[in-house]
């Protein structure tokens, strides 16, 4: 079905006025429930976009003035710069931290983020007239910081080959954090951006159980597949680390369920492996919250009791949980990699949005000249 005849709103030109990382702000929207129309006032906005291919999700189609994000001064990310193509998300993770950051659009943190995906259709052109500046300092970018690169929108709109190919042309070392197994496409691309500079390659898996898989990230590719998807970029000569995040207190961290997830990451060739419990944010708290309490009604006291009026579990279950992912980890041969995000139960516990696992942050080591840093810890954040 062609997508010009699905389009909701009449085209609107290039708008000016742009968010912290180039999503055009401001529709105006207060509720899930507003007709497409609505969204008229937002800034770039060309098209709103619905299709049978994609029941329930509308594609907001904007331009951007800038699609480099230049991260938060203080951040404890190992990374200066970011690109997200793609504002919400149909991967529909329950538990998925960047929920919030789709109120920033005057969306909700919940049905819209799942349903409401802004796509900034010019970010490869945009992105190298940014590259070319003598400004650019060609600082590692990171991509799927916030929301993944590859959901499925990312088949119809083939925004990441161009991404990809504008960062390697300009010596910029990148990064890309996925669940989609649509990533596998652009191996063939990757593989020559790696031998222009430094790349990363990092895949979100926290269970191999698929039916709470399809139960907590409705809209992802399976585990199984993303098995699958970890070891061909091996194949291919690739680095692929392993976000294994969310751990879900007593939904998938027991001993079987932890031995099942370390056993598989290593049988598929993991290069590092960093995992750590269910982080709940404001805004990813209410909507998980309510998913509790509707699917696993006897679970909900105990969540309340666990994360109490924070985002973090307990000291004493992080700490547990520390334990048995050490064991696992070296039952399976990970223990030389860094690994468990909350590591220090005494520092702040912000510190774990600074942890990635081996091959997920692109080694500068063999590129002279280039700019980032070997010697930083590998480290995980909670992305997912």
């Amino acid at each position: 079905m062609r997508w010009d005849a699905q389009a909701l709103t009449p085209a609107r030109g290039n708008g000016s006025g742009n968010d912290a990382d180039g999503t055009p702000a401001g529709s105006g929207r207060s509720s899930g429930t507003a007709p497409a129309d609505a969204l008229l006032p937002l800034l770039g906005l060309v098209r709103s976009v619905s299709t049978p291919e994609f029941a329930g999700i509308t594609f907001h189609e904007v331009t951007a003035k800038s699609v480099l994000n230049k991260v938060v001064s203080g951040s404890r990310m190992p990374f200066e710069w970011t690109i997200n193509p793609y504002r919400g998300c149909s991967h529909a993770c329950v538990y998925c931290f960047a929920r919030k950051s789709h109120t920033y659009l005057d969306f909700d943190a919940g049905l819209d983020f799942d349903s409401q995906v802004v796509v900034k259709i010019n970010s490869a052109q945009v992105l190298r007239k940014e590259l070319a500046k003598p400004s650019w300092g060609r600082q590692h970018v990171a991509l799927g910081t916030n929301t993944d690169p590859y959901q499925r929108a990312e088949g119809r709109y083939q925004l990441m080959p161009g991404i990809i190919g504008a960062l390697a042309d300009s010596g910029t070392p990148l990064s890309i954090l996925t669940k989609g197994t649509l990533l596998a496409r652009d191996i063939p691309l990757l593989k020559h951006a790696a031998a222009q500079v430094p790349v990363g390659v990092g895949i979100s898996l926290a269970m191999t159980d698929e039916h709470l898989s399809e139960a907590v990230e409705p809209g992802t590719p399976g585990p199984r597949a993303r098995l699958k998807l970890v070891s061909r970029l091996r194949e291919a000569g690739l680095p692929c680390g392993v976000m294994a995040m969310p751990i879900l207190p007593w939904l998938s961290d027991s001993d079987d369920a932890l031995d099942s997830l370390f056993g598989a990451l290593a049988a598929a060739g993991a290069t590092g492996v960093t995992a750590g419990a269910l982080y709940l944010k404001p805004g990813t708290r209410e909507w998980f919250m309510q998913w509790i309490a509707r699917e696993h009604p006897q679970l909900a006291g105990k969540y309340r009791r666990l994360y109490g009026s924070g985002s973090y579990a307990s000291k004493e279950y992080r700490a547990w949980l520390a334990g048995r992912i050490r064991y696992f980890k070296a039952l399976h041969g990970f223990s030389g990699s860094h690994g468990f995000s909350h590591r220090d139960l005494d520092a702040d516990p912000r510190d774990e949005e600074a942890q990635y696992p081996a091959g997920s942050i692109p080694q500068t080591a063999g590129h002279p000249g280039r700019t980032g840093n070997p010697a930083a810890p590998a480290a995980q954040p909670t992305l997912f």
